[in-house]
């Protein structure tokens, strides 16, 4: 394994190479094909943002009524101002507020050290 040491003394979270925003989703039960068919259409509101850079939704084995959202982007501001206060994020709410039973709390990532395997 190759490894990789991102710049972690930056002085703002503006300077890194890329955010990752991190979800926990608890999706209420019973709901879960549901708001997987939905959150399918609701990620084209999301892909077309600008600094988007890609997304994936991973559902927990121990509860299935447990997803995680994963989401790269360029900036945090692409996501919190360019994203959050977009007429897409409105439609995203409609689409999707109402499946989550808590709220789900968004953190924001900065990368410290990346791996990667050679190609064999």
């Amino acid at each position: 394994m190759q490894h990789s040491f991102i710049d972690g003394g930056f002085p703002t979270i503006h300077t890194c190479r890329m955010i990752l925003e991190v979800a926990k989703l608890d999706v209420k039960p019973g709901m879960e094909s549901e708001f997987e068919t939905v959150f399918g259409k609701a990620s084209s509101l999301i892909s077309g943002m600008r600094g988007y850079q890609g997304h994936e939704l991973h559902r927990c084995f121990e509860q299935p009524n447990r997803y995680l959202l994963l989401v790269h982007w360029n900036s945090l501001e692409d996501h919190v101002v360019g994203f959050r206060q977009s007429a897409e994020y409105g439609e995203w709410k409609s689409l999707l507020h109402h499946f989550y039973d808590p709220f789900p709390v968004v953190e924001h990532y900065a990368a410290v050290i990346a791996e990667e395997r050679p190609p064999k």
